[in-house]
């Protein structure tokens, strides 16, 4: 029998970016303890700021009847001269029952002590306080804190709870407090306790209490009033996710309203006024012709039939945060980047100053051009003396904003505002946008240019070289320095712009400038990101690694060459005669010349395969994928051969000949991948 199960738990205002992380995690963390207790069911998850609600339309009223089978000792453990031993007296005690009431049953290939029992089911109100209070003790906000002088932690004190089936309300110890039949409403409304007798109750007294319980109608009304002030005032409202969903989280009864500020501040970079806007006040960007325009959009959670007062007092704290920003801009320009600085700002110990930094960042920029020198002069039309002092110029003014008051304030700004900067006091617009997007990628943005992306990629190398000489190596989930995303970032800007960079190499060739340590670990740490880059079974990235290639382009090649065939259809079915060729060879050491006499071939199998072979081997193919396709396509040939041919002939001379025809197959492949490390 099901009844309708209610569950509340009412806390002070959450924290919107730590809930919205966990966010993820909290159907789950429930769905996981209805099964442990043999009560899964379908729920429904609702929140707001201070509420988190369960919903059951159908709740088991007590658990299923559950079989239990014990498995004892064999039973020549168990008996010796027919009289039960300890090891039988202590699985009885276990079971609950006399030694006779047991039997036996085969397990594997012995006779073992077996006894299955039927569990009483219990009453799941006997069982939902552990739940809730289990459930509650499993989620993750990062931060938790106590409060009075209870050892509970939480994000925030828990204030009520409610757990109702029907109109009986179960009382449970909670987090310090007894759940109970009352919960709170709006509170421009009321500050005082609602009671209620029933679910049904519940839902109406919040939503007459200026609560929408339901987040994604709280999300559907602010969507439905941009749409409205778009259409009455001809604008366009961005819609930033992230942003949209801290609001839904943060409001019960959200209502989107527009306000102005002077248009004075226009003078400043549109992503100074956005940053005040989201990060600081929760404010939503309006444009007009595509252009930033002098309003905003907050979103209030106040229940008034005049808002006046709501807009101006947020118009005042804009402006504050703008006028802040306007002077910082007016000073930066008057002061201008200056690189010098950084002389005495300390980049982390044992490493110098971010001054000390950017020298170690120019001496790769210009190993990097070397490598790309062809390249980047036909894309930028300029000499090679122009662009060196580009490249020396975009370096060394790239950290230079660090200084500024602007970065100080909105730290989030760094590069943007040296784009800026540099573009007021006449830099190139190449320095000035590699400036900018020193830091890219982020998501799928990347750098816009090769010389941007030269930029980037030395500041990311110097990072990660420098951090590992003094073995700040990430470990676990842990990476406070970004190494991880700034690997995958070489990475994409690699493959963007279709680069050679071969990470053994390069490590090993600007190693000189750095403490003294083992390159071969960062190149393991590149590696491990390349199996995190690449959405493919991990055995093809493997295979390609144990080929010994290590240029990022043409690892990406060979990866989706191979993947695309092993995804073939019979790919999987085909595959085994190749598994066969890989075990056959496993005790040769292929880095040597393998010679193949055929003057010792004794059946016509092994010359057609050596033909087929060297037809393949001798072809010019376009790509990774054909050649591939040309190899796998021998194995009818392997298998006539296989069918045929004795590999493991007792003349040691005609064996080794036959190993060496596998093996020369086996090598070719490896140049590509190693296929003995395929799983499918």
């Amino acid at each position: 029998m099901n009844r309708p199960l209610l569950i509340e738990i009412g806390v002070e205002e959450l924290p919107a970016i730590p809930f919205l992380k966990e966010l993820p995690n909290i159907e789950k963390k429930w769905e996981k303890i209805l099964e442990d207790n043999s009560l899964l069911c379908e729920f429904e998850f609702f929140y707001t700021p201070r509420r988190l609600v369960l919903w059951h339309r159908e709740f088991p009223l007590t658990q299923p009847p559950k079989e239990e089978e014990l498995f004892g000792p064999p039973l020549e453990i168990a008996f010796k001269d027919g009289n039960p031993t300890k090891a039988a007296i202590g699985f009885a005690k276990k079971c609950g029952v006399d030694v006779d009431e047991l039997k036996s049953i085969k397990k594997g290939n012995r006779e073992v002590l077996y006894y299955k029992r039927v569990l009483e089911p219990k009453k799941s109100k006997e069982l939902l306080g552990d739940m809730i209070n289990s459930w509650l003790k499993s989620l993750d906000f990062g931060k938790s804190m106590r409060w009075g002088s209870l050892e509970y932690e939480f994000i925030r004190p828990i204030r009520w709870a409610i757990v109702n089936m029907d109109e009986e309300f179960f009382e449970y110890d909670i987090y310090g407090i007894k759940s109970s039949n009352f919960t709170y409403i709006h509170r421009a409304l009321s500050l005082d306790r609602v009671f209620i007798k029933d679910a049904k109750e519940y839902f109406e007294k919040l939503r007459d209490g200026g609560v929408i319980l339901f987040q994604d109608e709280r999300r559907e009304r602010i969507l439905n009033r941009f749409k409205e002030l778009e259409e009455e005032e001809n604008i366009m409202i961005e819609r930033d996710r992230e942003l949209l969903d801290e609001v839904v989280a943060i409001t019960e009864f959200p209502t989107p309203l527009k306000g102005e500020f002077d248009k004075k501040f226009l003078e400043l970079p549109p992503e100074v006024i956005i940053t005040s806007m989201k990060e600081h006040q929760r404010y939503f960007p309006v444009f007009k012709d595509e252009y930033l325009n002098n309003q905003f959009i907050v979103v209030s959670n106040a229940k008034t039939d005049d808002f006046s007062l709501v807009i101006q007092g947020n118009e005042r704290v804009l402006k504050a945060r703008l006028s802040d920003a306007l002077f910082f801009w007016e000073n930066d320009l008057k002061n201008g980047l200056d690189f010098e600085g950084l002389k005495s700002v300390t980049f982390m110990d044992g490493l110098g100053t971010l001054f000390d930094k950017e020298i170690r960042e120019l001496k790769i920029a210009s190993f990097l051009y070397k490598k790309y020198q062809d390249k980047l002069i036909m894309k930028l039309n300029l000499s090679d003396g122009e662009i060196k002092a580009l490249i020396e110029r975009a370096v060394m003014l790239s950290k230079a904003d660090l200084l500024t008051q602007m970065v100080y304030e909105f730290t989030e700004l760094q590069g943007v505002m040296g784009y800026y900067y540099a573009l007021k006091q006449q830099e190139d617009e190449l320095v000035a946008l590699s400036i900018k997007e020193q830091y890219l990628p982020k998501g799928n943005l990347l750098p816009s240019t090769l010389f941007s992306s030269l930029i980037s990629m030395a500041t990311k190398i110097d990072t990660l070289m420098a951090l590992f000489s003094v073995g700040k190596i990430p470990t676990g989930s842990k990476d406070p320095f970004g190494l991880r995303r700034a690997a995958i970032g070489i990475i994409k800007i690699v493959l963007n712009e279709n680069l050679e960079f071969d990470i053994s190499k390069v490590f090993d060739e600007i190693k000189d400038e750095y403490r003294d340590f083992d390159t071969k670990v960062l190149e393991e740490f590149f590696i491990e990101r390349i199996y995190q880059y690449f959405d493919v079974n991990p055995s093809i990235i493997k295979a390609v690694i144990e080929s010994g290639e290590r240029d990022i382009v043409e690892i990406s090649k060979k990866i989706k060459a191979l993947n695309s065939i092993v995804q073939s259809k019979d790919f999987k079915d085909e595959f085994s005669t190749f598994k066969r060729v890989a075990n056959i060879v496993k005790d040769i050491d292929i880095s040597k010349d393998l010679n193949v006499k055929e003057e010792l071939f004794e059946s016509k199998y092994e010359k057609e395969l050596l033909d087929r072979f060297n037809e393949v081997k001798d072809k010019e193919f376009e790509n990774y994928e054909s050649k591939l396709d040309a190899l796998f396509g021998l194995k009818p040939t392997i298998d006539r051969f296989f069918d045929n041919v004795l590999v493991n002939a007792k003349d040691e001379k005609i064996r080794e000949n036959r190993k060496n025809l596998v093996a020369i197959i086996y090598k070719e492949f490896r140049k590509i991948a190693d296929i003995k490390e395929i799983s499918i």
